[in-house]
């Protein structure tokens, strides 16, 4: 009879154990696709004497609103899309500054716009990149509709939005260049460590529950973690891309950054300054930065 109970405990002990560990991975998958609150812009173009359009646009496939402000450039110039990281918003990273010497040195066209779920665009969810890749494409066929050439567009994404950058561009081969700023290699890398940083749960334990937080990604926002992968999209695309990482990078060590410029084509760039922090090289090399960058776009797109 006491064995019996015993195994009768036991049996209830690890239903139990299998739900709440189902259940707090089901929980877990919910906060990290909660986006923060959004932050407000830290500089506007008119404060740094830029033209601008104030413009919206859907991403492709979806109806939901997305809203950035649109540079003019020289007539007839190559269009760059800049993508900004998880949190933030178009200005963030000093965004605003670094486009305003392409448009102004280098004549592109700039478009600055917020993720879904994030600055004044609409949304409310966040989800590794799978969705937003369609933002960036939505934001590609929004500056076609403006009158820029397929093979004319260039993207700069910085860290989250560089992983989408890579992974937007392997989607659309109308765009033929791409500036990743610290970016993660891939979700499987960068998933604990950001779900620590997103949610009350210490890194260790997001780890415990990966695997069944895989499953509910899929089944409850049909988000596939697997197939969320810079590196390896940057081994589909047909020309080199720049790659910057600072090595004193603390939210993504420098090393994923690497991990994906090894995966990018022949002739691909990686630079790696000394010293710096999460997407803090043009802060800190500023000159460095835009040398490296403008000769990156003008071989790729003609300008």
């Amino acid at each position: 009879m006491a064995i019996r109970r015993l195994v009768s405990f036991a049996i209830y002990a690890g239903f139990l154990v299998a739900a709440l560990y189902l259940a707090f991975s089901a929980g877990l998958v919910y906060l990290a696709t909660r986006p923060e609150a959004r932050r407000p812009f830290e500089v506007f173009p008119a404060e740094l004497g830029l033209q601008y359009e104030d413009v919206v646009f859907t991403p492709r496939g979806e109806d939901l609103q997305l809203r950035g402000w649109l540079l003019p450039g020289t007539p007839g110039a190559p269009y760059l899309v800049f993508v900004h990281g998880i949190d933030s918003q178009r200005t963030a990273a000093r965004a605003l500054e670094l486009a305003a010497h392409l448009v102004r040195d280098s004549g592109y066209n700039v478009l600055l716009f917020d993720l879904r779920a994030h600055g004044s665009s609409d949304g409310d969810m966040v989800t590794a990149g799978d969705r937003e890749r369609s933002d960036v494409l939505g934001a590609y066929d929004f500056v076609v509709s403006r009158g820029a050439q397929p093979g004319r567009v260039g993207v700069i994404g910085r860290s989250y939005g560089a992983g989408i950058g890579i992974m937007a561009a392997a989607l659309e081969p109308g765009i033929a260049a791409v500036i990743a700023d610290s970016p993660f290699s891939s979700v499987e890398a960068k998933a604990a460590h950001e779900v620590a940083l997103r949610t009350p749960v210490p890194e260790w334990a997001v780890s415990v529950f990966k695997p069944a937080a895989r499953v509910f990604a899929d089944l409850l926002y049909d988000i596939d973690l697997d197939s969320l992968s810079p590196e390896r999209d940057a081994a589909r695309l047909a020309y080199p891309i720049l790659v910057i990482h600072g090595q004193a990078d603390s939210r993504t060590p420098v090393s994923q950054g690497r991990r994906v410029y090894e995966e990018a084509p022949p002739g691909s760039e990686l630079w790696t300054p000394a010293g710096v922090e999460h997407t803090d090289a043009f802060d800190d090399f500023p000159e460095e930065y835009l040398r490296r960058t403008t000769a990156y776009l003008a071989a790729r797109l003609g300008q």
